[in-house]
């Protein structure tokens, strides 16, 4: 069987070989690369390493220089700016897996941050090394590894500040066998946060002095922003082996357009101010549509991505609260979409969806 997503250090397994047969810069204990070989991983070369984040170099550049320290990395931004992304691909540039992960939610217990017990072996063993199940992290303290965390503020905050101690000490308490686990050379974590959805716990202040934090922004400019929308939607298209359905670049354009104005409350020119819906309108969102948008064409449609073929993915999209999304949205077509240039089918087509 194919996997439907493959994990970084699987997919782009040939990029990274490349760039390790290559690399001639000193790398820091347990890295399989130099933290400069990373950066290029991550920004690509412009010839066989393609890139997988669009942005400035400085923050890909800090964020690795501070896995080369003692310090944690807390990847910070509101939804949709490629935390999640980032850190996989981080993961796997510097040691080679990305899976070892701990998936934050409200119900995250201390245990997917320490470890736990096989309580069927616990009650007749008791408390052994063979009894006890370790997290991702202490897998990753045991082996020098990057750990990651994905939706840090999601957690608890009794639960975030099992952490505290990880890492500061480098080090896991295990008080029931009278032992610890010490983390070895080339150890270090990844969390991503945002702090625009409802449900956010924040962080003390003790964890988060522990980390240092890299805020990644929404993409800078509209070219970026569709470069990043029209890449993710021909890797998604290849995965999910959709019918070739060739991504029409005006599409694209159109649907990055009708966000960043939603997202900012303002046109592109500047001359009309906007309401914002309660949605975050991003990237991820943009290239959800697109991709939906795709699937239409090639199973329902002539193969070519229309407008008709956006504009329902683009309403469920804005119009997350069916009142007040909706008076927004339909405030949006009439005083701007209707009266653009070029944009009467996709009006048409967003107003009967």
């Amino acid at each position: 069987m194919t996997a439907l997503r493959p994990h970084a250090e699987d997919q782009y397994a040939e990029e990274l070989a490349l760039l390790a047969a290559a690399d001639d810069r000193p790398r820091p204990p347990g890295w399989r690369l130099s933290p400069h070989a990373v950066v290029t991983y991550l920004l690509g070369d412009g010839a066989k390493i393609t890139p997988k984040y669009v942005g400035p170099r400085r923050l890909m550049e800090v964020a690795v220089s501070t896995l080369a320290t003692d310090r944690a990395l807390l990847l910070l931004g509101v939804p949709g700016t490629a935390k999640t992304w980032v850190s996989e691909h981080l993961a796997a540039a510097v040691s080679g897996d990305s899976t070892l992960l701990v998936q934050g939610t409200a119900g995250t217990a201390e245990e997917a941050i320490r470890y736990g017990w096989n309580y069927a072996r616990l009650l007749a063993e008791g408390p052994t090394d063979a009894a006890l199940v370790p997290s991702p992290i202490m897998r990753a303290m045991r082996g020098g590894s990057i750990a990651r965390v994905e939706e840090l503020t999601r957690v608890p905050s009794d639960v975030q500040d099992a952490l505290i101690t990880i890492l500061s000490e480098k080090t896991l308490p295990v008080p029931e066998l009278n032992t610890e686990v010490q983390a070895q050379r080339g150890f270090n974590l990844i969390a991503t946060a945002n702090d625009r959805d409802r449900g956010v716990n924040e962080l003390s202040s003790a964890l988060r002095r522990r980390f240092n934090t890299v805020v990644l922004p929404v993409p800078a400019s509209a070219d970026d922003e569709v470069e990043i929308v029209a890449r993710r939607v021909a890797q998604l298209g290849r995965a999910l082996e959709l019918p070739e359905v060739p991504a029409a670049l005006e599409e694209i354009r159109r649907v990055v357009t009708v966000f960043r104005e939603l997202r900012s409350g303002m046109t592109e020119d500047g001359r009309t101010r906007l309401k914002s819906p309660t949605g975050t309108l991003s990237t991820a969102e943009a290239i959800s549509v697109i991709t939906n948008g795709m699937a239409l064409a090639a199973h329902f449609g002539d193969g070519t991505l229309h407008p008709g073929d956006v504009a329902a993915g683009i309403v469920g999209a804005v119009v997350k609260d069916p009142v007040s999304d909706g008076v927004v949205w339909r405030e949006y077509l009439e005083t701007v979409v209707r009266e653009r240039s070029g944009w009467l089918d996709f009006y048409r087509a967003a107003r009967d969806a």
